[in-house]
């Protein structure tokens, strides 16, 4: 697949659903599981970080990262549909930001258990926000197809542009991992 078709499909993918704006659309939770995550630019950041943060590393942490991340949304969203609030809820999710932008800024490469450890944790508290913001009449199981779906498109539209970028654009990975790690800096201090 070029570069060319990635962004494409990565444009089309965060248009916003103006389609969708009238009544009728949506109304299982899908549209709006699928907009939470691109809607949101802490989310969206986080979530492409965790695909461009997967690229850099080697071996099983290519995989453990992306999956670790989507399955702990997934139990985070189970418990925020719950009502299961947990403490500073946006600051961490702001830090997530942050700290996944250096991630990708320094192309840390710690050990697996560490990685994933912190990948899970980041994701936990993306679920639990993504969980409580269930929206009114929803299914919470297609909007979690939802919000997991997209999640998943972000990761990997972050991992194919790490993967097929030439080996000399990687000075801009890191840079935009900096640029993330920077809105994490301006998300905590707002």
């Amino acid at each position: 697949m070029t570069l060319k078709r990635i962004l494409g499909a990565l444009a089309l993918l965060l248009t916003p659903a103006l389609a969708f704006a009238h009544p009728g659309h949506g109304d299982n939770g899908l549209i709006a599981g699928i907009s939470h995550p691109i809607g949101g630019l802490d989310h969206l950041l986080a979530m492409l970080a965790v695909g461009l943060w997967a690229a850099q590393q080697q071996g099983a942490a290519r995989w453990a990262l992306p999956c670790t991340f989507v399955g702990t949304l997934l139990i985070g969203g189970m418990l925020g549909f719950e009502g299961m609030n947990l403490p500073a809820l946006e600051s961490a999710i702001a830090a997530s930001v942050l700290a996944l932008g250096l991630a990708v800024a320094l192309a840390v490469r710690p050990p697996l258990v560490m990685a994933v450890s912190a990948t899970a944790l980041f994701a936990l508290f993306h679920g639990v926000a993504h969980g409580l913001e269930l929206p009114d009449m929803s299914s919470p199981w297609t909007y979690a197809a939802g919000f997991v779906a997209a999640t998943a498109v972000l990761h990997a539209a972050g991992y194919a542009l790490v993967r097929i970028l030439p080996q000399a654009a990687a000075p801009l990975v890191r840079l935009a991992g900096a640029a993330s790690a920077a809105t994490g800096v301006w998300l905590l201090a707002g």
